[in-house]
């Protein structure tokens, strides 16, 4: 099978997430292996709550980026992979697994994909979302709140101690290694639609 990876990068609330999954709805899941670089984050189960509590984790070496390399040469290769499934909650993986089979086309969604070299070089297509900081904040707070059980402080206190400096070190900068910027994220539809255009001949070609 012959497999193309394609990246999707972006800050933190760019709207990464709902670009993969509204190029998922238009191409098909079913062609599709969707990995999300977040399930990568490394167990802190065995630190001490202050110790997990106190990782940057918007440094790229808060994940795992060797495993999903090697993950992405698997599934190459025609093999299936287990992806960890993470709680964000207690900072750790869960003893579950979630399985992803190749597919013609393999979508690996994450803030710091374009970072590594080794994880870059296996990006056949790369694509960053660009979107306003303001808007990017406001998703951010939502989301940890909402979904993640924090409280607004602590949201605001990591934003600023580690989510924007990592942001302005490492994110912003591998925009540079783009072959393709979408603006505004999820609600450009003209983009999306391009993009899935795009998948959809890659399909055709295979």
């Amino acid at each position: 099978m012959q497999i193309v990876v394609i990246g999707v990068a972006g800050g933190t609330g760019s709207g990464k997430t709902t670009v993969a999954h509204r190029v998922l709805e238009r191409v098909g899941a079913d062609h599709i292996a969707y990995i999300p670089h977040d399930a990568y984050y490394k167990d802190l189960s065995d630190q001490p709550q202050e110790v997990s509590a106190g990782v940057n984790f918007d440094h790229p070496d808060s994940l795992e980026s060797s495993l999903l390399v090697e993950h992405l040469h698997q599934l190459r290769q025609g093999q299936p992979v287990e992806v960890p499934i993470y709680d964000f909650t207690t900072h750790s993986r869960t003893s579950r697994t979630r399985r992803v089979a190749p597919a013609p086309i393999v979508l690996v969604e994450g803030i710091l994909i374009f970072v590594e070299p080794q994880l870059r070089d296996q990006l056949d297509v790369k694509i960053f979302i660009d979107t306003d900081a303001d808007l990017r904040f406001i998703r951010r707070l939502r989301r940890d709140i909402m979904e993640r059980g924090r409280s607004f402080d602590s949201v605001i206190a990591q934003y600023l101690k580690t989510v924007r400096p990592m942001h302005l070190e490492f994110v912003e900068p591998s925009k540079r290694y783009a072959d393709v910027i979408i603006p505004e994220g999820g609600f450009n539809e003209v983009a999306i639609e391009m993009v899935a255009a795009r998948i959809r001949g890659l399909l055709e070609e295979g």
